[in-house]
């Protein structure tokens, strides 16, 4: 994993965790308005994605994601500024699991477009997939094209040879085993500020189920924002200038509400 500094004096650390197949790279526009705004960035890709080992098909246990992102926390902390963590896809997913389940120190969370419910799953496999061998590879079929409008992204993350969306179907079976411990879990939860971002033209996930998450959650300060339009991938996407700065808004106003000069 890296960091990278804030241009000025910092406010916070933003802890950025990815989606499934892709890489860190992938965010190199959003790491730098959140430098340019002096926020610390520490980031990496979770096991067995990026450049890791030239691996092409996805077969890592999930308890290797969540062991990640807890390293990912505590480099984060060492600072000793505000945490904020910000997932995305099931990077989003994975922070909410551990929000549910670890006692972690964190001023809030920023959510964008959760793995709780797939629309798009792996072509003619979904009604079979309980029946198939652990390593019985498939691919889950997720382009550039589903993920963003941006059409400026398509050449260069065509020819990435880094993201890969072949998986097994043991790992897609721990896959939905997370999003469904997730969204019905119904213990107490980090009592943290929340924002979830979701996109009105998602092709990856039923958004609904991700809104009705956030809704019936313990949690005293939640905000929530359906972008019109946008597809899976809001850093993304031609409106991203619009995401990031209603994701700023939240991070100086929670640093505000715990007594922070912004």
């Amino acid at each position: 994993m890296w960091k990278w500094e804030a241009e000025g004096h910092p406010k916070a650390v933003v802890a950025i965790v990815h989606n499934a197949y892709e890489h860190h790279s992938r965010y190199a526009w959003l790491i730098q308005r959140l430098r340019n705004s002096n926020f610390h960035v520490v980031m990496g890709d979770l096991p067995g994605h990026g450049a890791q080992d030239g691996r092409t098909i996805h077969n890592e246990k999930f308890d290797t994601y969540i062991n990640y992102t807890n390293r990912l926390i505590k480099v984060a902390l060492a600072d000793g500024l505000p945490l904020f963590i910000l997932g995305h896809g099931l990077g989003a997913t994975i922070v909410m699991h551990i929000l549910q389940t670890e006692r972690i120190v964190c001023a809030g969370a920023v959510l964008s477009s959760p793995w709780l419910s797939l629309h798009h799953q792996p072509p003619k496999m979904s009604k079979v997939i309980t029946k198939l061998s652990a390593s019985m590879k498939m691919n889950h079929n997720i382009e550039i094209e589903l993920l963003t409008r941006n059409t400026d992204m398509y050449l260069e993350y065509k020819n990435d040879t880094n993201y890969s969306s072949v998986i097994t179907a043991g790992w897609y079976r721990e896959l939905q085993q997370l999003m469904k411990n997730v969204e019905q879990h119904e213990g107490l939860m980090r009592n943290i500020p929340i924002l979830m971002h979701t996109a009105s033209d998602d092709k990856i996930t039923y958004t609904d189920v991700s809104k009705q998450w956030l809704l019936k959650q313990p949690i005293t300060e939640i905000q929530f924002k359906e972008w019109k339009g946008l597809f899976h991938d809001l850093h993304q996407e031609p409106e991203r200038d619009e995401v990031f700065l209603y994701t700023e808004a939240f991070l100086h106003s929670t640093l505000r509400s715990l007594g922070y000069v912004v």
